[in-house]
This record gives C-alpha cells, structure tokens and sequence, in this order.
C-alpha cells in the first residue's frame, strides 16, 4: 500500500503541470487557492472524510427523508448532495435548509443528461443524446446545452452529472441506447463538446461517463457486472476518443463506470475500484487533472464485489475524489478513518482529493453562497425559448431515411390513409394531418383485415408511438406490427414515420418494399407535428443517423429534402413567442366585440413559415345567429390591392412589359393628353402624384331621393343592365366608360404631397385587361389563386360561396338600399361588376396570410415560383421617405418614425401591408419572417362606426404580436 502513495504522488505532480479544468480563470486563481487553503484548514479528519461523499435526495420523499438527509449534513460533514426525482420548488425549499445546515457550502449535482427534467416534473424538457446525435448543427446542441445548464444554476445545481461520453456500438444495449450521442466516436466527441462548452458557458460543471466506455455492452451495470470485451487498440480508439478529446477542451470531472475491462479489471475487479486504470489510463496517459467521481456506489456492479473490505474505502484508495451514492456512508467515512490512522491513507491523499473539491466548489461560486430564490422559479424554468430550442432541435434531427421516386412531398392528389402503431399517443400527429389533407385514420387494423380496410387508397402513412417518458422505454415492433407493415408494403405505398431510437428499424426484414422512412426518435407532440409538416413540405429534413442499420443504413445517412415554403403549424413559443403575451390578441378581440366596434374578427399570425394564432371571435351580425370561424369569408376592400391587383403589377415589370418609370401615357395612349399623362407607375402608387383621394362614383347615378335612378339600374339583368352592383340590382354596362372618363377628366391637387388615393387601381385594372384580354379576376385567379390554392380567396362570391360562409359586410343605406352580403362593399368596385383593381377580393385570414408569405419568401411558395423577389423589392421600397411620405410603391410602409429593427417593439424598415375600409389589416415582416392578418366587418351594419379606427385596434394587435417576440 506505501507503493500505491508513491504512485499516486508522483502521477500528482505529472498532472499538476497540466491544464487544470477545475481551476478560474488566471486573475483569480490566487483566490480560489486562498479559500481552498483556508477552508480546508479549518476542517476536521471527519469533516476532510465526509467532503468526499455525495448521497441522493429525492425530493418527492416525506420528511423522514429530509431528516435523515440533513442528519448526514450535520453530523457526518458530507461535501454535496445529488438530487434525483422531485419537483422544483420542494427541492429547492429542502436545498437552502441543506446549505444552511452545512458548515461548508455543499456541492450539488444533478445526473441530468437531457436537463433537470430528467429528474423534476414541471421542467421543460430537451431531446435525450441520441436525437442530438442526429443534429449536425452543433452550435444548435451548444445552445441546448446552455441552456440545460441555466435551468440547473437557477435551481442551485453546480454540477451536471453529463455529457454521457458512451459509443453505443451495441444495438441490444439496454441501459445506454437513447442516452449516447450514437456510435460514431467522432459524432460523439463532436456533439458532447456541444453540450459540454454550452454547460460551461454558464459555469456549470460537467462530467464525463461512464469511463472507460459503457457502449459496447448488453448488460445493465445497475443490476450486474457487465463485461466488455474489446481490445486496447479498440477501446483507444473508439471507447476513449471522446474522453481524450474533451479533456483537452476542459472537462470538468470524469465519472467512472462499474464494468469489467480486461485488462484494466483483474479477477472481476469493477473499473470503478481499478487504481491501474484510473491512475495509469485515465491521469497518466490521458492526462485528466479534474474531478474524478465513482458511479452510484449502491449499483449491483459494485456493491456485489464482495472482495473489498469497504467499497467506499476501496474507490478512495483506487484515485477517486468523490464518492457518489453510496450505500452506507456513516461505515464509509468511519473505513476511511480507519485506513488514515493506521497510515494506509496519508494526509497528502487525502488533501488531493479534499481540495479538489473545494476547488470545484469555488469554481461553481460557493465562495459566494446565495440561496435558490423561490419566486418566479417555474416561469424561470419554463421559459418560451425552451420550446422554441427543443422544436428546433427535433426539426435538425428528424431524418429521412428512405424516399423512392421522390414520394415526399405528398402531393395534394394523392389518396391517403393513416394507421396508427404503437402504445403511446398519436393525437398530434392525426391533427396535424388532417390540417393539411382530409386524412382517414384507420383503425382496429390487424394482418388479416388490412388490405381491405385499406383497398380505397393508394398511400398509407404508418405512424409507430412508444412511450416518451424516457429513454429507456421499450421501443420495437411487436409481431403483429411488423406483420401489417408486411402485408401492407407489397401492395401499397408506404410511409413509415417512427417516433422511437432507430435501432427499430432492424427488425422489419422487408424494409426494401417500403417507399419513405422518416425517423423522429421521439413521441413528443413537437415531434409528431413536425414530421407531419416535413411530409407535406413545410419544412425540410436536415437529420442523419446516430447509429447504423445493420448493414442497410451507414452512420450519417440521411438525405436532405429541401422545404417547398408553404404555411405550417407550430405553437407560438415553436417560433421565439411568448405564448402569455400573444395572448393579448385575444383581449383586444374582446375589447373590439364588446364595444360593437365589429360584430365578429377573424386573426392569424405566422412565423417563419408557421401559424401560430388563427382564431375567429364574435358572430357574422349583432344579432349572433352564426359564430365566425376561420374558414368563413370576409371583403378584404383594400388588400385587394396588394393582394390582387399588385401581382399581376409586379408579374408585368419582371416581364419587362412596364417599369417603374413608365407612364400613364405608355399604359393607355389615349391618355396622352391628359393631365394625368405623365405621371409614373411609381408615383402613383406612392400616392405621391397630386391624384385626388376618390370619386364617387354612385352618387352620380342616384336620384334626388338617394335612390338607384332607373336610367342607370335595373332589378334584372338584361344585355344593357348586365353589370350586378347589389342582389337584384344592375347597372348599365356603358356605366364603365363615364367612369373612366371622369377619372381621366378629374383635376390634379394644387401640391405634391403624400395624398392616398384609390384612382391609380382603376387605370391598372384598364391597363392588364387590355392588355392580356383577360378579365382581372381571371388573371388573378391564374397567376395566384390556383398556384397557390387559396381555397376561399374569391371575387363575386355570390356566385360561388353559400351564404352562411360569407359575412355581411354592411346593411347600405345610401346607394343600394339592402344588405350587402356576398356583394363587393366599396361602390366603385361594384360599379366594375365586383371586380375592382382596388377591391373586391373576400377570403379568410389564412389565404391572406398565404400571400403574404409569398411575398416574404421573394415570391416563391408551394415549390413554385410566382414572382422575382428583386422585383418585390422594388415594390417594396420607400422612394419618398425624405419628401415625408412613408408608402411603398402600393405597399403601406412602417410610420417614418417607427422605422426602427428593434423586433421587439416595432416593425422593421422592410415590413409592408395594407388597410382594408371595412376593418381589414395585412402585414408582413420579411427580417422577422412574420405575418399578421386581421379582417373584420366594422361596416356592419353602418360604415359610419369609425370606433375600431378611432381605438386603433389594428395597429395595437400589431404592438401585441412585435412585444410577443423573444427571439
């Protein structure tokens, strides 16, 4: 035993010129060895002894268990607590009480490989190692990381009992599996640096497990003592890499696992009691100077080895510094004694350890103790940002395995079915298709009854749930699963989307008959939306595989499918909300309604390609005889133009066919010597061409009674009356061209100023029709309602649409005397025959939204392209900013004194949208990637109810959305 002491002093001094990972940064390094020093001086044999003990407390025991813990603080001087299952405000409540019991600031740790959820209820969670094995974007894991280790300071926890170092090279391992990072050692290395330098970002301490590699084994440590047999080049070479790699970068602490290792373990000897292999393998040739920690000493793996006297004194003896769980530490602390009285422990072993426990503890701020502060600890730990990094990370890992002939993205046409396998919930993931495609989910299929529950459709979707609980749930097919996927795979095609570890995917022996193969690791509602999201094309796949598939798929496989941009659905923390702020939406609804600002609204908002609030308030009228819902339609007055009209605008400048510099003149030669001749496209849709705001029109064509005269209207159409202003009334066909005329004949304003005007549309709508020959609502319906299969956006729909969907828009008084209900509401458009270039489109929020998504991915959407995005950005700039005019060129721009970038509280320079007269509002976002859509009837039953303008209830939803941002 004296050549044991020997060994290890000299092996200390090796180390000491070594980088020391529990040591602060230089300028305080004579601090921390100060404190350490006097701390230590202070101590007792027994209290040196007891600092290297660390029990379990479970929080969500009674308070016997509390006693007995605090028994071990007081009386037995212990140096921390691990903390295990619980919840957050308990532990913390028996935390403090702990440290306040402590002569010395106790150390805590939690073994929290996905964060402290792995062992608190009402954390947020974050995907176990082998879903971030899948990720390749590693600064996404460090992120993660970061902020596992932000939940873990804001608890008190100083250490986190991670990253698991582990090569799972043994599919049948039942106790790693899910937590390694997979079985690459290079992947491994890679992605637990990640997670390591993000823990260390915050100064929490890390430790590395299970040493020297728990991943080559079918055996559970915690019930045996497993055995690895593996040579010392392949131990070196896999098993070891990551260790090597992350003790350079400054790993803190390297816990030892309880395995036999030839040669490192003679006679059965557990690695954990191996003085060869923690002083020769792991200080010596490693050259490791941290922390180094035992396994749980009460695991069968240890406990069991009935050749040592006292496993704790064993462990100590064997180089370990902290001695985790064990099963009797009163007999431990008193084996230790013992052994330093009787000299077999010297003082210098036992300074080495005791100091570099009190080095960590400085490291970690103990030095400067503060209790864990109870209030606002949940929202603390539940922070909007955790959902939106775990959706983030489930959308890198998800991989493609597999997809013939290019079967992903499912095209609309293709007749489809669901089948459910598994025991855990797929309810996500049937809501989430049925958003996309009316999708029949087929249930009680067996192999004999599957082909005929399945005969009327071509694709099938099999969707397999295993419990997300934890890691180590059971995850394979059972035999009547794998029959169906057989049966079913001869004669249909099939998508096999699997939200289990991909070691599942071994046991289907036909796997060549299945068409797609996404894997999703996880059983999480974010997970299952998200895979529904990427077969429709929503999103793209970025995942490869932690592991490989026997000898079918490689480590790395993955293919990489690209998004076609369309809207998807996510939760509004998926995308940086927060979800109690948006909120606000729904108060300002409330407010608007039960004011009788507007009978009903209709709001979405979107994010990065996701809606994240679609939601429908109040009824179609006040007399609340039909609620409105998102798919009803309302008149969109104004965002007619940017949504109709403005296109087919942009459409014909990409095509050279016009410019921003052309004039009126060029557009209609007969309008050569008007006054109106040369004033450019981009003047007039600035409003910033001395253009008068509006005509009206109908006023000309009523009588002295205010009434439709009968020289312009008919109650039936005829050839003459053929134009449908209003139910069962028509106007003379010829009515247009006085119209045109008039405009053409009006005066010019006396200055040039930012002056609003509806007129520059009625010339853009003569303009495309003459020159296409086509109607403005067929050309619209062309270029953008049928590519981008806007299943409400609609002109007359009177004519298409029953009743009920549409909501009235006013009950007219003053120039058609009846109710205006599925009849454009702006009187020039319905003097055009419903069909203005300024109005007259309806729709609901979301193909409004569709839209503006378009524009916002520079005129690309559903895999097609529809517009240049250079030219969108002509459009979408403010040519007289400096002449105080904010417009763009037909684009309502940010006020010019909100032109700030600060997402938070406004819109950035590059947001545009539109008003709408009868309560519309539009906007999008592009540098925030965000949409915002509000439609209302505020006309109903009387345009003269200007409160939803006067209160600026758009512009305030507006404010609640930007404040929402947290990311």
């Amino acid at each position: 035993m004296k050549h044991f002491f020997v060994y290890f002093l000299t092996v200390t001094s090796l180390s000491a010129q070594q980088f020391d990972p529990l040591a602060v940064p230089k300028p305080n390094q004579q601090l921390q060895q100060e404190w350490v020093n006097q701390v230590f001086s202070k101590m007792s044999l027994k209290e040196k002894i007891g600092q290297l003990f660390m029990p379990m407390v479970f929080s969500e025991r009674d308070n016997l268990h509390f006693q007995k813990m605090k028994e071990l603080i007081e009386k037995h001087h212990i140096g921390g607590v691990i903390f295990s299952l619980g919840g957050p405000k308990k532990q913390s409540h028996w935390l403090n009480a702990f440290q306040k019991a402590s002569k010395v600031p106790l150390l805590v740790a939690m073994d929290a490989e996905w964060g402290p959820s792995m062992r608190l209820d009402s954390v947020a969670r974050f995907p176990w190692q082998m879903t971030l094995g899948a990720i390749q974007d590693t600064s996404l894991i460090r992120k993660i990381g970061r902020r596992m280790a932000e939940q873990e300071k804001r608890l008190g926890v100083h250490m986190s009992y991670g990253p698991v170092l582990d090569v799972n090279t043994n599919p049948n391992n039942p106790i790693i599996g899910n937590r390694s990072f997979g079985e690459d050692p290079v992947q491994v290395s890679t992605k637990a640096l990640a997670l390591m330098k993000g823990h260390h970002d915050v100064g929490i301490l890390t430790s590395g497990k299970h040493f020297p590699g728990h991943g080559d084994t079918a055996q559970d440590s915690h019930k045996t003592l497993p055995r690895v047999d593996i040579s010392q080049s392949d131990l070196d070479q896999t098993s070891l890499l990551p260790y090597k790699k992350l003790i350079n970068e400054g790993l803190t602490s390297v816990m030892v696992a309880h395995l036999d290792v030839p040669p490192w373990s003679p006679n059965g000897l557990p690695t954990s009691l191996s003085t060869a292999l923690i002083q020769e393998k792991l200080k010596k040739e490693l050259g490791f100077n941290g922390l180094i920690v035992t396994d749980a000493l009460n695991m069968k793996g240890v406990a069991n080895f009935s050749s040592s006297e006292n496993v704790d004194l064993t462990a100590f003896q064997a180089g370990q510094d902290m001695l985790l769980i064990s099963l009797d530490i009163p007999k431990g602390i008193e084996a230790i004694e013992k052994a330093y009285l009787k000299g077999i422990v010297s003082e210098s072993r036992l300074a080495h350890s005791v100091k570099k426990i009190l080095m960590a503890k400085y490291k970690a701020g103990l030095h400067n103790y503060k209790p864990v502060k109870i209030d606002g600890l949940y929202k603390d730990l539940n922070a909007p940002q955790d959902t939106l990094l775990y959706a983030q990370a489930m959308a890198k890992a998800i991989t493609l395995v597999k997809n013939e002939n290019r079967l992903l993205p499912l095209s609309k046409k293709t007749s489809l079915a669901h089948i459910t396998l598994g025991d855990a919930s797929s309810v996500a993931y049937r809501k989430h298709l049925n958003r996309f495609a009316p999708i029949t989910t087929i249930i009680d299929i067996t192999p004999e009854n599957a082909l005929v529950k399945t005969a009327p459709f071509d694709t099938l979707i099999i969707s397999f749930h295993r419990s997300n609980e934890n890691p180590w749930k059971a995850s394979n097919f059972n035999e009547k699963e794998l029959e169906i996927i057989k049966v079913l795979a001869q004669h249909k095609k099939i998508i096999l989307n699997g939200f289990v570890r991909p070691y599942a995917l071994a046991q289907i022996s036909e796997i060549q008959n299945i068409d797609a193969i996404l894997w999703s690791y996880q059983n999480s509602a974010i997970a299952q939306q998200l895979s529904v999201e990427i077969l429709f094309g929503v999103i793209g796949t970025y995942g490869t595989l932690p592991i490989s598939i026997e000898k079918r798929y490689s480590v790395g496989h993955g293919l990489f499918l690209d998004s076609i941009d369309r809207l998807g659905y996510a939760t509004p923390a998926q995308v940086g909300f927060d979800p109690e702020k948006l909120k606000g939406l729904d108060e300002l609804a409330k407010i608007a309604i039960d004011s009788m600002m507007t009978p009903g609204i209709q709001m979405l908002v979107a994010r990065r390609g996701q809606v994240v609030y679609q939601k429908s308030f109040g009824h179609h009228t006040y007399r609340k005889k039909r609620k409105v819902a998102n798919h009803h339609l309302y008149d969109l007055a104004s965002l007619t133009k940017i949504i109709g009209t403005m296109p087919l605008i942009i459409d014909a400048v990409e095509k050279n066919q016009i410019s921003l510099s052309t004039k009126v003149k060029e557009m209609l030669p007969e309008w050569e010597q008007s006054n109106k001749a040369d004033i450019t496209l981009k003047a007039m849709l600035s409003h910033y061409a001395q253009l008068i705001p509006w005509i009206p029109f109908y006023k000309m064509t009523l009588t002295k009674e205010a009434k439709p005269d009968a020289k312009f209207y008919s109650p039936n159409a005829t050839e003459n009356f053929s134009i449908p202003v209003a139910k069962n009334l028509y106007l003379d066909k010829n009515y247009i061209e006085i119209i045109e005329q008039t405009i053409k004949e009006s005066p010019l304003l006396d200055s040039l100023d930012y002056v609003y005007s509806d007129l520059p549309y009625y010339l853009l709508k003569k303009y495309l029709e003459e020159k296409k020959n086509k109607s403005l609502d067929e050309q619209v319906e062309s270029l953008l309602i049928k590519p981008l299969k806007l299943k409400t956006m609609t002109y007359k729909p009177y004519k298409k649409v029953p009743d009920s969907l549409v909501i009235p828009s006013e009950i007219d008084t003053y120039f058609r005397n009846r109710l205006l209900h599925g009849f454009v509401h702006d009187m020039g458009a319905a003097m055009q025959g419903g069909v203005g270039g300024h109005a007259g489109l309806f729709g609901n929020a979301f193909d409004v939204a569709v839209v503006l998504q378009m524009y916002i991915q520079g005129g690309y959407y559903g895999g097609k392209k529809l517009l240049s995005k250079s030219v969108i950005n002509q459009f979408n700039t403010c040519y007289y900013c400096d002449k105080d005019n904010r417009r763009g060129v037909g684009f309502d721009k940010p006020e010019l004194n909100d032109g700030s970038s600060d997402c938070r509280g406004q819109p950035s320079p590059t947001s545009f949208g539109h008003y709408g007269f009868t309560g519309t509002y539009a906007w999008a976002d592009p540098e925030n990637e965000m949409v915002i859509v509000f439609l209302s009837n505020r006309t109903y039953p009387t345009m003269d109810n200007k409160l939803l303008g006067k209160h600026n209830i758009r512009t305030r939803v507006r404010e609640v959305v930007y404040k929402a941002l947290v990311d």
